[in-house]
């Protein structure tokens, strides 16, 4: 028999707060147009994105994740000190060791919390949040601060016709803490590494340190690979998703899947067969393609916005490079 004691965490998790932040740079897709052979008609229509956001020098990793955890550990309505842990997802942070996450630790004034790095591309949030979820109802930490937060405009080959016009920087951060009833659904994640070539780095860094390319590494992918797998097989896991929270369609207040493509929003909001009422986040058009931070920075604005409220049902999903996914079912904070 074992003489290890039961954990004493809470018996559920839920989202208490949620902040963003959106560097102060925009850029509209005639800037885009300066280096590919392309027009504002055909970057609408293939992905419904209009403007994003360019971060500055001093806009680093570091510096818009502590912008977005201050937003969401004040909308908590806690202290930085009773932080346990923060988990950060990225892949434009490229100091390989330590995690950028003890330096956001240690800026927003937590004492001594777990923290760490995770890479799970468009679907890191998801993790972040399972994760998290995990670590309250252990007992492990009280508070868990996830960030997701990219400078995806690092990695971005502005001359690459297929993606120069995708992606965007920004943070986005939510609280997880205690709860008395079930507020974070059973997570549907999981990946295929088979299709791992349709989204990935041009080359390994060591490639570029060692002259073998002149070109710095990029982001780049397979357009049409990724869009029918994110339509119909993201559709397959959001359905999961929503049949492990025990609710159906029609329960949904809101679906704040990763803003990638607007048609790829669309076309899944589609298949899923979702009701007129249940408010849908389109942040991709005035924020690109943000990666990890896309969800929470979508969760935010509908939030600010009144296009949702406390206590709202929503499904997230988030999706990309691995292939990873990870879908849950929310009550929005």
């Amino acid at each position: 028999m074992s003489k290890i004691k039961p954990s004493k965490g809470a018996p559920y998790a839920r989202i208490l707060g949620v902040g963003g932040y959106r560097p102060t740079r925009v850029v509209p897709n005639e800037v885009i147009l300066e280096t590919i052979d392309s027009s504002d008609e055909w970057i609408r229509s293939r992905s419904g994105i209009s403007t994003r956001h360019w971060a500055s020098p001093e806009e680093t990793v570091s510096a818009m994740s502590v912008e977005a955890a201050g937003k969401a550990i004040a909308d908590a309505g806690i202290t930085p000190e009773q932080i346990g842990g923060v988990i950060v997802s990225t892949v434009s942070h490229f100091k390989q060791t330590p995690a950028v996450a003890t330096e956001i630790a240690d800026k927003i004034g937590a004492v001594k919390p777990a923290a760490f790095d995770i890479s799970a591309g468009c679907a890191g949030f998801g993790y972040g949040l399972t994760l998290a979820k995990g670590m309250v109802v252990d007992g492990s930490a009280e508070y868990v601060l996830v960030i997701g937060v990219e400078r995806l405009s690092d990695l971005t080959d502005l001359e690459d016709r297929a993606t120069a016009f995708l992606f965007g920087d920004g943070a986005g951060a939510v609280v997880v803490g205690p709860s008395k009833v079930p507020a974070i659904g059973r997570t549907v994640w999981g990946s295929e590494g088979d299709k791992s070539e349709t989204i990935k780095q041009t080359v390994p860094w060591t490639d570029y340190r060692d002259g073998e390319v002149e070109k710095f590494p990029a982001i780049t992918q397979e357009g049409q690979a990724v869009f029918r797998w994110a339509v119909f097989e993201m559709a397959k896991v959001a359905q999961q998703a929503l049949d492990a929270a025990g609710i159906s369609a029609d329960d949904l207040d809101v679906f704040i899947p990763h803003q990638a493509n607007m048609r790829i929003i669309d076309s899944m909001v589609k298949t899923l067969k979702l009701p007129e009422h249940v408010t849908v986040a389109r942040d991709v058009e005035t924020t690109g393609n943000t990666s990890a931070a896309s969800i929470p920075l979508a969760m935010e604005r509908l939030l600010a916005t009144g296009q949702a409220k406390s206590g709202d049902t929503a499904l997230v999903i988030g999706f990309g490079a691995g292939l990873v996914y990870a879908a849950t079912v929310v009550t929005l904070p």
